[in-house]
């Protein structure tokens, strides 16, 4: 089997966009330590260019007829990109993934690939498939879509009741059959939540092969200690919990990938931004706890809300989701609408403006 170049790809690892929002703060770097929380590494500093990275689940339009409407996909890339998002991760939960067709994922995510044309990374799932053999098949195949990594799904490669030496045995089989292709893990909910332990997480770090992690473990502590294990290594790690956003950004992790950022992506790139930020730490306390206090909120009938929060934000899109057919109910609108003009006050408070395409 011929071998991948390996020079055929940008690197996740690094990839900056253009057009983020950047901003150089003088003086001296200090420690400090913040909240209840245990010290953080590395310290808060007032002299720094922050490189953390904003990276959102992406979500999927749809026609009226029920097809992928490709013209909005485009247009909510932009409306991300002028966000100051650093990446995208297509073919995703939050892009309905298991309701999507084999043509469809791959449909999807080439058109993301097109649209961004190198602007910053892309990753998309590529675990699907019975066998490992059909899920090597596949993930290849969003490979050369032009994604930077192929992500996998870690509770494709064990059965919930199995052990951690058969998930790696599973995984040490698959990347035998997908050459040296980048990859990542995600601890999707579906179709059960897989958590990494540390012994198969360092497994993992252990081939070299990852370069991206996105984590749902949720426990800090637990969060924390892997963020640890991959210091030094060449994996990014991204938190979806957005409880967590500005401790696992300060304590070392590369960005967050949020299914809030389907609803305010400049609130999460400001984040990114600003997290170590010595002079922005009030800022930063304040937006992390209205994170924190609206998710429920969001989260109520997702995607469908995140359709209508971004089309009421001017982004052109059905209110349209195959995995959630039940319409929004009056009182979620209502709340949607008035978590909309709590939007407006954070970036005033925050001196910015809110995206707009």
């Amino acid at each position: 089997m011929q071998e991948i170049n390996k020079s055929s790809r940008r690197s996740f690892v690094g990839k900056l966009a253009a057009g983020v929002l950047g901003t150089t703060i003088s003086g001296s770097a200090v420690a400090n330590m913040l909240s209840s929380k245990k010290i953080l590494q590395p310290p808060l500093a007032n002299d720094f260019v922050s490189d953390k990275k904003f990276v959102p689940v992406m979500i999927t339009p749809y026609k009226q007829n029920g097809k992928i409407d490709f013209d909005g996909l485009s247009r909510l890339i932009d409306f991300y990109l002028a966000s100051g998002v650093k990446g995208f991760f297509a073919n995703c939960a939050s892009s309905e993934m298991y309701s999507l067709t084999p043509e469809e994922r791959l449909a999807l995510t080439r058109h993301v690939v097109k649209r961004i044309n190198g602007a910053v990374s892309v990753v998309a799932t590529g675990s699907f498939g019975n066998t490992l053999e059909e899920k090597a098949d596949f993930s290849k195949k969003i490979y050369h879509t032009g994604v930077n990594a192929v992500i996998t799904i870690t509770s494709h490669f064990a059965k919930q009741n199995e052990s951690d030496d058969v998930l790696i045995k599973n995984y040490e089989k698959f990347f035998e059959l997908t050459d040296n292709i980048p990859m990542g893990t995600y601890e999707c909910p579906s179709p059960y939540k897989r958590i990494l332990t540390p012994y198969s997480f360092k497994y993992l770090l252990s081939t070299g092969r990852m370069i991206y992690h996105k984590d749902t473990t949720i426990d800090f502590d637990k969060v924390k200690a892997k963020i640890e294990m991959a210091k030094n290594s060449r994996l990014e790690f991204y938190d979806a919990c957005v409880a967590n956003t500005m401790y696992s950004l300060q304590a070392g992790a590369k960005g967050m990938s949020v299914i809030c950022g389907n609803f305010y992506p400049e609130i999460i790139s400001w984040m990114c931004q600003h997290s170590t930020d010595l002079n922005r730490q009030d800022d930063v306390k304040y937006i992390q706890a209205q994170l924190t206090k609206t998710e429920d909120i969001i989260g109520q009938n997702y995607p469908l809300s995140a359709k209508y929060f971004m089309r009421k934000r001017g982004v052109p899109i059905e209110v349209i989701s195959r995995v959630n057919p039940n319409p929004l109910t009056n009182q979620q609108i209502k709340v949607l609408d008035e978590t909309h003009e709590t939007l407006l006050g954070w970036c005033k408070r925050i001196g910015i403006e809110p995206t707009h395409i």
